[in-house]
């Protein structure tokens, strides 16, 4: 049995724990959130701490934020634990992987990182794709839908009391951000739309702001993506792969964080990406049987 700690317990901690239940391969060992004073009911079978260190794991699934990984996967690998996270700023996925790949090696510990969807399991499709057609474009595609980690970088900006970041997808790998926001009293929307637009995970796309009375009235965790490559295999020209899938975005996540963290179990010490790690590692069981089923 694999030891799981769950650090976090907002949309995705609440889904990892579902998915941990349902592998028969893992326990709990507890969960770590900041509040530990009003412990949800679903959680009172289990250890609820505010410090990682009271707990006994092999593996510390981190549903933080993504600005909060590294300060947990650092303490996590410090413990001996191996980490595993869905941090989702691409352009920091290498400096992350550098700090974290020598604390892993130091600990003799595993750590795998940005291993939700995207980057994730859409970092698996588009390496085949790659490989399928080593010249090309890929073009990927995501929404309409929720955005988790903008969500939470948009609630974290100051004034705002409550906010969901929805992806429009434009085409062409080009979104729009509808952004709509509760606003704490006092505070002006132009101000606070400011402030989102200048946030680095709003920079480089076309957002927009819109204040509403209730956000949970326009709530929706559904996501998906297009993704489209059309290349070159060999001197073969226009060879055209689409891959398509609609989900429930923080489920998809949890599933692929407890999918990982089994994986994290078979490597070397180190950390690594998706598209390091057999996929064949991420399935419960013996190796051989699933190649005899899947291959």
């Amino acid at each position: 049995m694999i030891k799981a700690a769950v650090v976090g317990y907002g949309n995705i901690g609440r889904y990892v724990i579902e998915a941990l239940k349902e592998s028969a391969d893992f326990e709990i060992a507890g969960v770590v959130r900041r509040d530990i004073n009003n412990i949800p009911e679903e959680l009172t079978p289990y250890r609820v701490t505010n410090n990682l260190a009271d707990l006994d794991a092999d593996v510390a699934i981190l549903c933080t934020p993504t600005r909060k990984v590294e300060e947990y996967a650092l303490q996590a690998l410090a413990l001996g634990m191996n980490t595993v996270d869905s941090f989702d700023i691409h352009t920091g996925i290498v400096d992350l992987r550098r700090t974290l790949d020598s604390k892993a090696r130091e600990h003799g510990r595993v750590s795998i990182i940005s291993a939700g969807w995207d980057p994730g399991s859409d970092s698996v499709v588009r390496t085949l794709l790659q490989a399928c057609a080593p010249k090309g474009i890929t073009y990927t595609n995501f929404g309409p839908g929720m955005s988790m980690g903008h969500t939470v970088a948009v609630k974290a900006i100051e004034g705002v009391k409550a906010a969901l970041s929805m992806t429009i997808p434009v085409g062409t790998s080009i979104h729009r951000r509808m952004v709509y926001v509760e606003l704490n009293e006092g505070y002006k929307l132009d101000e606070v739309a400011q402030r989102i637009k200048t946030d680095p995970y709003f920079a480089h796309d076309e957002t927009h702001v819109i204040e509403v009375p209730c956000v949970d009235n326009v709530i929706d965790m559904g996501h998906g993506v297009n993704m489209v490559r059309k290349g070159v295999s060999g001197k073969t020209q226009n060879q055209r792969f689409e891959f398509n899938m609609s989900i429930n975005n923080p489920a998809l996540t949890a599933q692929m964080l407890v999918n990982v963290a089994r994986a994290s179990m078979r490597q070397r010490p180190g950390a690594y990406t998706m598209v390091e790690i057999p996929v064949v590692d991420l399935l419960p069981g013996d190796r051989e049987e699933w190649i005899k089923q899947l291959v």
